[in-house]
């Protein structure tokens, strides 16, 4: 368990008497930290027969407009209002004396997520596209939520969203850098002065991609769908950055890699390609894709900037233990710029 400090990741004690106080839990707490996120920090806490999951950000400081909490759980409260499979809030947190930010709490869910290794019984091509048609699928009923009404309203402000997405995360590379790479400045400068018109609004999660979903597969059931995790970035905006993020980050076979490609079972054969994912996406929405790749030059544009301020806390002491992801990013964010400027090539 982490050691105790004014930032603390977790404190027994204070989670305890949140948990009592609110009729979550009772009695001693077991907590482990679960999950692969290289953003936010999530626990699976028991405390007798409750069965929880608290979600926080980072150590502070943390950058202006990051790793709030608040707004997430705010958000998965309106989200909880339709069918898609969104975690249940049960308890918010404002109060950052008990672990030096917000945080919220849910219910612990069963499920399977899908990185680096397939469960048993999942590594034939029927199953992997099946696979793949829910992650899919799911995006598009996610860009199918109507947002003219509250609370879905009320999540963001859609007009603009891909100039501001420009904007911000331009500051935000000043803001988080210590090296000197012209090409982010450069993209920067493309983007904004070839910005698409978006055809339509809806629910932009962010940061869509395989690693983001659960699944569950009970006997004589085809996996389904049963969580979509991590809605810290989500919105209201251009639906076609959420596809052009998934598909910046799909490991496809034979393709280069990037540390942004979070589930590289997905090279392997039965799993729809990126092209395929398009098709789909395509078919079940009628969106024009012509535009298609300057989404992607965004999303992996936007992802060097993010992974450049992981890479930096890190060197600045703040992510302490840390031996795998962040030490890839020196070399990681500039080759994400590379593949950002050969799609640019086809935009």
């Amino acid at each position: 368990m982490p050691g105790r400090g004014p930032d603390e990741l977790f404190h027994e004690e204070r989670i305890r008497d949140f948990l009592e106080a609110r009729g979550l839990g009772s009695g001693p707490i077991r907590a482990e930290r679960i999950g692969e996120g290289q953003s936010n920090v999530t626990f699976r806490v028991r405390q007798g027969d409750a069965d929880l999951v608290l979600r926080r950000g980072p150590r502070p400081p943390l950058p202006e407009s990051t790793h709030d909490m608040l707004r997430e759980a705010a958000l998965l409260e309106a989200l909880g209002s339709t069918a898609l499979p969104v975690p249940e809030v049960l308890a918010v947190c404002e109060d950052d004396s008990l672990l030096g930010v917000p945080f919220y709490v849910m219910p612990y869910v069963e499920g399977r997520i899908l990185t680096t290794e397939e469960p048993e019984g999942w590594d034939r091509p029927r199953v992997r596209r099946t696979v793949s048609e829910e992650l899919l699928d799911t995006l598009v009923a996610l860009h199918a939520v109507p947002v003219d009404a509250e609370p879905i309203r009320g999540i963001g402000r859609p007009e603009g969203y891909l100039e501001r997405q420009v904007r911000r995360f331009a500051a935000l590379w000043t803001a988080n850098t210590r090296r000197d790479l012209a090409v982010v400045a450069d993209l920067a400068e493309w983007l904004g002065a070839h910005v698409p018109v978006s055809q339509r609004f809806s629910v932009v999660h962010g940061d869509y991609r395989l690693g983001n979903l659960m699944f569950a597969r009970e006997p004589g059931r085809s996996p389904r769908t049963v969580l979509v995790l991590d809605w810290e970035m989500a919105t209201l905006g251009d639906p076609l950055a959420d596809l052009g993020y998934l598909l910046a980050t799909s490991a496809d076979p034979g393709a280069p890699s990037s540390v942004m490609q979070l589930s590289p079972v997905t090279r392997r054969a039965g799993y729809l390609t990126r092209e395929g994912l398009a098709e789909r996406y395509a078919r079940a929405t009628s969106l024009d894709l012509s535009r298609l790749a300057w989404y992607e030059v965004l999303a992996l544009w936007k992802s060097a900037i993010f992974c450049e301020a992981i890479y930096t806390r890190w060197l600045s002491g703040e992510r302490p233990g840390d031996a795998t992801f962040a030490p890839l990013l020196e070399r990681g964010v500039p080759e994400l710029l590379e593949q950002a400027e050969e799609r640019r090539s086809a935009a």
